[in-house]
């Protein structure tokens, strides 16, 4: 979401980020202008450096897989001004219904607002200067912001309330939208009207599949459909989705990749975390949450240092960064081998640092429940591991009530807490 977009009462930890954003306005607006925002958008990006990433590991060209699959995502997909939902391909009905057209078409093209001050172009007034147009968190204020916006084409969300491996909820995406990521470039937009809310969930999840439809379909052209140097026969070729030719195998193979994402965004209610009712927060289990803290089951203290200071020397990255520098033998301080990666799009990679406990900033929330939740699954997309709960105490496993006495350990560590 715009940094731009700052609402009068913002959620509690944002004031800093404000303020921040207060001194960068003048220079993020150069930005803008420089990238020219304000010009329509006729077509989304294609994903280079995913092209370039698919090309390093199956060590086959990707440019015609790549050209092809652009085509057929306009086809199935739409563009930045009139966005579709391929709802005719899918085999699950509430795959179908997972987003509303009529959202995606407010969310989408030219910012205006109609007689019954109904507002369209959501996403791109509130979203794409920090995001992008197609979500790859490659706005042109994303180099100004550390962390950089989130990249939605992966498919990989950080702060949700079900497994590490699943989507997230719609309610995890609407309460990122209502009260920001305190201590990052995301506000606060609770300020919008619930329409408009629901809109951009909508848009967002679009962007989403779209953009991992086009990642796994991209891999399924070269490994499936015989993409190299040269075009595969019809049956095989990427351009039969654009003349969506039922009978064609590229078709076959199209619809499965998109009936797996979408059953994914589906079913994610179905991987929601359990939390058990929360045990008394006294100085005992802040004593016991301190051992267990410290101790070889949970190791919390190897990552955020001896009383959740910090001060651990780490050197890590996040998966979105991995995936174009580690990921296939790259070294994310060498700039040389990153630079065409950089030069199709990636942003320089940036290392990720453990939270700091004793700030008190939880990007994700910091209430006990989404505490708890974050200690069992950890964070997808980062060095975060979760930690298996059992029913009886192990040498391997927390308890629910350990995890608990950890929460409480660490809510006790914020130093600016009254």
């Amino acid at each position: 979401m715009s940094i731009f977009s700052v609402p009068s009462d913002p959620a509690p930890g944002f004031a800093p980020v404000r303020l921040a954003t207060i001194r960068l306005a003048p220079v993020l607006c150069v930005a803008m202008l420089l990238c020219g925002c304000d010009a329509p958008v006729e077509h989304y990006p294609p994903n280079q450096v995913h092209s370039l990433v698919v090309s390093a590991k199956l060590d086959a060209p990707t440019e015609l897989a790549a050209e092809d699959t652009t085509a057929a995502l306009e086809a199935w997909f739409g563009t930045p001004i009139e966005p579709r939902w391929p709802a005719e391909q899918m085999s699950r009905d509430d795959a179908k219904s997972l987003v509303r057209l009529e959202n995606l078409q407010r969310a989408a093209g030219p910012v205006y607002s109609d007689q019954d001050n109904r507002h369209f172009g959501l996403f791109n007034e509130h979203c794409v200067t920090c995001h992008g147009v197609s979500g790859g968190g490659n706005g042109p204020a994303s180099l100004l912001q550390n962390p950089y916006p989130r990249d939605f084409r992966p498919g990989v969300y950080k702060w949700k309330s079900t497994e590490r491996g699943a989507k997230p909820t719609r309610e995890d995406l609407m309460t990122i939208l209502r009260h920001g990521a305190p201590g990052t470039g995301m506000p606060s937009f609770q300020r919008l009207s619930e329409d408009d809310l629901q809109a951009l969930v909508d848009y967002v999840i679009y962007l989403s599949v779209r953009g991992e439809f086009e990642r796994r379909l991209l891999t399924e052209a070269v490994v499936e459909l015989g993409y190299e140097e040269s075009r595969p026969d019809d049956d095989a070729s990427l351009l039969t989705l654009a003349t969506f030719d039922q009978d064609a195998f590229a078709m076959e193979v199209a619809r499965d990749v998109l009936d797996r994402i979408t059953g994914q965004w589906v079913d994610a209610p179905q991987s929601l975390i359990a939390v058990p009712e929360e045990t008394p927060d006294d100085a005992a289990s802040i004593a016991r949450g301190d051992e267990w803290f410290h101790g070889p089951i949970a190791n919390c203290v190897g990552c955020h240092g001896k009383q959740g200071g910090g001060d651990i020397v780490t050197f890590d990255f996040d998966d979105w960064t991995k995936e174009f520098t580690e990921g296939i033998a790259v070294t994310p301080t060498d700039r040389e081998a990153v630079r065409p990666f950089r030069t199709a799009g990636a942003l320089r990679p940036r290392q990720i640092y453990p939270r700091t406990l004793t700030d008190g900033v939880y990007r994700g929330g910091g209430d006990p429940q989404t505490l708890y939740r974050r200690i069992v699954a950890g964070i997808a997309g980062t060095p975060m591991a979760g930690r298996s709960v059992a029913d009886q105490p192990s040498d391997k496993e927390l308890t629910s009530d350990q995890v608990w006495d950890i929460v409480h350990y660490v809510r006790s560590l914020d130093e600016a807490k009254p």
